[in-house]
């Protein structure tokens, strides 16, 4: 009949445990949690458990949770020790269980921590368990399994559940959008406080600050948006995602979305210059011959460059065509402008680039863009010059340095 009672007992723990292993698994799940992670929570909220109604102070106890069983057991670890690591007391067993302050431990010269028979056990002792031990081994000693635990237990069990919740909830979410830093993702705008945007991402919400956002944009409450994860950061609250509508990258990920030339390697984007908001020069190259790169850019009636000027609110795109010969890629860089003769200063990288008079305002660009980008993109410094030349030479020239720009 007693027999007959353990084993109800023990069955009744085993479904007791199995079904709170269920539930975290699921919560688990849910949040896209390790299921190592679990079974590592589940022991810490069992072993908090045990030691706050069966335990003592300064014991440290072991939870081994069967997922399978659905049942759990308890080990007491105690450190194999003896009079050269630790000063051997004579101690009530009251006074076994008081912890000492940290300062009386370390006091004095090169004082030994005091044994506690709680948490130590003699290397003579440890042999008797286990008969190879030495000194510095854990022991483990198998404690008497219980299933009753009072509501102060249960509630330190609830809160070690919770802490580590969130914490691995926290760690995979880092890991996940730490693997998309320098990609393109779509969000729902959250909330705006004062000239910060917070967007949802769907598991975590990312800040799009003022210096990352283009001048002028009017971005509204709910509103779905393309946004480049500029930068990741581990946070206590979770991880700290910095958002970006102005990187220069940001331009490359839309055209590798738009451009499947793109993503599949046989157009490359080659340099990017970009003033958020306004204007984009853009250099492209093709890996393989009878494929134009351009064009691919560009796409059949202009619907894929279209398609990304539109997600950047009508920002200007210009695309050109790269070529490793600088005064070809310098030329081909102050386009729309036509140029008549590119000079070169090698060693202090600079370009003195000659342009038909009436075409000098479009070459600068207004504010001096134009030629700002196009020298962002080209890595030289350009000076544009004004060229008074007959009509049939301008003709000629503008003609030869666009058909090599074109090369």
């Amino acid at each position: 009949m007693a027999k007959k009672k353990v084993e109800t007992e023990e069955q009744s723990q085993s479904g007791r445990l199995g079904e709170f292993g269920s539930a975290i698994m699921q919560i688990a799940e849910e949040k896209g949690i390790r299921k190592e992670m679990v079974i590592e929570t589940i022991e810490a909220a069992l072993s908090a458990a045990y030691k706050k109604d069966y335990g003592k102070r300064g014991q440290r106890i072991r939870a081994d949770f069967s997922e399978v069983l659905g049942s759990a057991k308890f080990f007491l670890m105690k450190d194999v020790v003896d009079e050269t690591i630790r000063e051997f007391v004579e101690n009530t067993e009251d006074e076994a269980e008081v912890e000492l302050p940290e300062e009386e431990i370390i006091e004095g010269e090169e004082k030994l921590p005091r044994f506690n028979p709680e948490r130590d056990i003699t290397l003579e002792d440890a042999k008797k368990i286990k008969k190879d031990a030495v000194l510095g081994d854990i022991i483990e000693i198998e404690l008497e399994p219980h299933s009753d635990y009072g509501r102060v237990a249960a509630q330190t069990a609830k809160q070690v559940i919770i802490q580590r919740i969130r914490e691995a909830e926290r760690d995979s979410m880092f890991a996940e959008y730490k693997e998309k830093e320098g990609e393109v993702i779509s969000g729902v705008i959250q909330r705006i406080e004062g000239r910060n945007i917070y967007i949802d991402l769907g598991k975590s919400v990312g800040v799009l600050f003022p210096s990352e956002q283009v001048l002028g944009e009017n971005l509204r409450m709910g509103q779905r948006v393309k946004v480049y994860l500029y930068k990741v950061e581990s946070d206590p609250k979770g991880p700290g995602i910095t958002l970006s509508r102005t990187h220069p990258e940001m331009v490359r990920k839309l055209f590798e979305l738009e451009v499947p030339e793109i993503f599949a390697g046989t157009v490359q984007i080659k340099a990017i210059a970009r003033e958020a908001g306004a204007r984009t020069k853009l250099a492209v190259t093709s890996t393989e011959e009878g494929i134009d790169p351009i064009g691919s850019c560009v796409g059949q009636k202009g619907t894929r460059v279209q398609a990304v000027i539109d997600e950047l609110g009508g920002e200007k795109i210009d695309i050109i065509l790269w070529n490793e010969k600088p005064e070809k890629f310098i030329a081909a860089a102050i386009s729309p402008a036509k140029v008549v003769e590119v000079k070169l200063d090698n060693d202090r990288k600079e370009a003195k680039v000659f342009v038909p008079e009436e075409q000098l305002s479009l070459a600068i660009g207004k504010q001096g863009q134009n030629v700002r980008l196009a020298a962002k993109l080209v890595g030289w410094k350009i000076d544009v010059i004004g060229a008074k030349v007959t009509a049939p030479v301008e003709e000629a020239a503008v003609e030869e340095i666009a058909e090599e720009a074109g090369e």
